[in-house]
């Protein structure tokens, strides 16, 4: 059979994604139109505690104070102290959002969770990729055979990666031609040569000239605001959530420093220590977790026995013939609590939500282990793996 060449419109993907944010702008604007919250479009800084200067979008300033001030404003894409690199104007992820074309060879700094995500979407796009990280390791917080999963991953589509290399210096610029200039692994040089390059090493938070000296509010060594557990800061009736605060960069973890901030102001004695915050990798498979990693329990001296399944075990993935990836329990030695999951596989986000839910209930891992679960269903490969935990 001959099929004719594939290839990507653009411009159809950009608008996609921008009707999809649009929609979720219009609902988020109704949800404060009708809690009757006023909403201030400008950039703000502190001139006094408490009191905010801001320069309104719409031209003009505005100065407000009040009791209670929250602050959410959120990191920045680090962009790393590389010879060449801010002048050749890279991409972020925002950048990366918003092309309405297709890279020809997208270079990738950073193989993390952001820099991973981007690296398959562009290669199944139609982009050459190649993905440079400095450590040893793909998702270096992960185990070791997570990471070893995400790389087979990776090279199986056909991106290049290379580990332990520095980037030295950049010519060039993004969209135009690139190069880098890397330190190899071996101690060797390479020039690596784009279209674009991307730049996905870190997150800075947004606190600097924003006059937090003015309110009375303290950073920590790596410029976040410090906080204490019930995200109070060192000024008086000023909180601060989410990434600018040091909590897990997850919209779910935001989400829940503010229903901690909201429920100590009603009288309650909500804390940040000990949330169990899980999160997803969604590349295709998804790699979820929550709880402790091996290495995580390692570190701690916590003894645990650990199981693993191979997704290729679960009959859900013969049917839909997803077949990588596999499934890690952790559970205490000296009891049956559940402490950790890892899984890198279809619908892993989904089914970390149900080992969440039986370890926030407490419930040992033999709950899981002899419940009758839906066949067939990627969670239904549960039962199955903690049917592997060694016994005590």
């Amino acid at each position: 059979m001959i099929t004719s060449p594939v290839s990507t419109d653009m411009a159809k993907v950009l608008a996609r994604k921008r009707t999809m944010v649009d929609g979720l702008i219009a609902m988020h604007l109704d949800l404060y139109k009708a809690s009757g919250a006023e909403l201030i479009m400008g950039a703000g800084k502190f001139t006094a505690p408490r009191t905010i200067e801001v320069s309104l979008n719409d031209g003009g300033t505005r100065v407000l104070a009040g009791e209670r001030v929250f602050l959410n404003i959120g990191t920045y894409a680090a962009i790393p102290d590389i010879p060449g690199l801010a002048a050749a104007a890279p991409l972020t992820h925002i950048e990366a959002l918003e092309l309405d074309r297709l890279p020809s060879h997208l270079i990738v700094l950073g193989g993390g969770y952001v820099g991973l995500e981007l690296a398959q979407a562009y290669r199944r796009l139609g982009s050459r990729v190649t993905v440079v990280e400095n450590s040893a390791r793909l998702a270096a917080r992960e185990d070791e055979d997570v990471s070893a999963a995400l790389l087979q991953m990776v090279c199986d589509e056909g991106i290049d990666v290379r580990l332990g290399a520095r980037v030295i210096a950049a010519q060039g610029r993004s969209g135009e031609g690139i190069s880098l200039h890397i330190q190899t692994a071996e101690g060797g040089a390479e020039t690596i040569e784009g279209s674009d390059v991307l730049v996905a090493a870190g997150r800075i938070p947004n606190t600097a000239g924003i006059g937090l000296d003015l309110a009375g509010v303290t950073l920590d060594a790596r410029r976040y605001i410090a906080v204490n557990d019930r995200l109070e800061t060192s000024a008086a009736n000023v909180w601060a959530i989410g990434e600018c605060a040091g909590s897990p960069q997850f919209t779910h973890a935001s989400f829940d420093d503010f229903r901690v901030i909201r429920d100590n102001l009603a009288g309650g004695k909500r804390t940040t220590r000990g949330r169990l915050v899980p999160y997803c990798l969604f590349t295709d498979p998804q790699l979820a977790r929550v709880g402790l990693s091996e290495d995580d329990a390692r570190r701690e001296g916590i003894a645990v026995r650990v199981a693993t399944l191979p997704i290729v075990a679960v009959l859900r993935s013969r049917t839909i013939s997803e077949t990588r990836g596999f499934m890690k329990a952790l559970v205490a030695a000296d009891g049956d609590r559940i402490l950790g999951f890892a899984m890198f596989g279809p619908e892993a986000g989904e089914v970390v939500a149900v080992v969440q839910t039986a370890m926030l209930a407490g419930m040992p891992y033999t709950g899981l282990r002899d419940a009758i679960i839906t066949h067939p269903t990627m969670a239904e490969g549960l039962g199955a793996l903690f049917s592997r935990i060694p016994p005590r």
